[in-house]
């Protein structure tokens, strides 16, 4: 038994239903999308949170350093002095 001919109708409605389909689709791929940037994002905000402690660290160190560099000098000048 064949299969009659497709009307016009007939492709318009086929037509029309691809179309839905692919922006169904589009729609699932831009969320995937979406997730993948707020991923991103957060692993982004918790590395500069972690750079800004080993920032603040590195800091605390230096100044410690500067620190006793000057009271050494400064007991070299009483000595030497």
């Amino acid at each position: 038994m064949t299969q009659p001919a497709p009307t016009g109708d007939d492709r318009v409605v086929r037509l029309l239903e691809e179309i839905r389909d692919l922006q169904r689709e589009q729609g699932r791929r831009s969320a995937d999308a979406l997730r993948g940037q707020q991923e991103s994002i957060a692993l982004q905000q918790v590395a500069v949170r972690r750079v800004r402690v080993i920032l603040g660290f590195a800091v605390a160190a230096l100044v410690l350093a500067v620190a006793m560099l000057v009271v050494l000098v400064l007991r070299m000048l009483e000595r030497f002095g």
